[in-house]
């Protein structure tokens, strides 16, 4: 992370222990209030049905974190609820710069823009493989990935394309 990105992540740090929620999507600076327990609660969920899939043979590790900035290769910052990686990210003081191979959003009453209009196309454009936004209100589960939009209702068992499951 160069110096600008570093002061920038210092600044998101400072703001988060004051209650607030930074990120920064291409130039766009976002905000959003600290989730409320139901957030958590679906977090915390899903992450412990996160596991690799039967069927697979290609050594992902399924490692999933809850709520760490990750520098994109655009420069962006952003915190997903939940990140799925093949490996563990090697970085430990400051933003991830390995892109995820799936993220988890949980949306948050008055943030959905957040989630549904900015998000997905920004992932995807980052190289996410999969998308998947979870309603906790609506209990609807959109998985996005470049070729398709599966939209589900909750309870549902997703396989993502590095091998790994989850239960939304």
């Amino acid at each position: 992370m160069d110096e600008k990105g570093q002061t920038l992540f210092q600044e998101f740090i400072r703001a988060d222990q004051l209650g607030i929620r930074l990120e920064m999507v291409g130039g766009l600076p976002i905000w959003e209030a600290q989730p409320v327990l139901r957030h958590q609660r679906a977090v915390d969920r899903i992450r412990d049905s996160i596991k690799p899939t039967a069927s697979t043979g290609n050594g992902c590790g399924c490692i999933h974190v809850a709520d760490i900035y990750i520098q994109f290769p655009d420069g962006s910052l952003k915190r997903p609820d939940v990140s799925i990686f093949c490996d563990e990210p090697e970085e430990q003081d400051e933003a991830v710069t390995m892109v995820p191979e799936a993220v988890i959003e949980v949306i948050s009453r008055g943030y959905e823009a957040k989630d549904l209009d900015i998000g997905p196309g920004f992932y995807l454009s980052q190289g996410v493989k999969d998308v998947v936004i979870f309603n906790p209100h609506t209990l609807v589960v959109l998985h996005i990935r470049k070729e398709e939009v599966a939209r589900h209702v909750s309870p549902v068992v997703l396989n993502l394309s590095c091998g790994c499951s989850c239960e939304v």
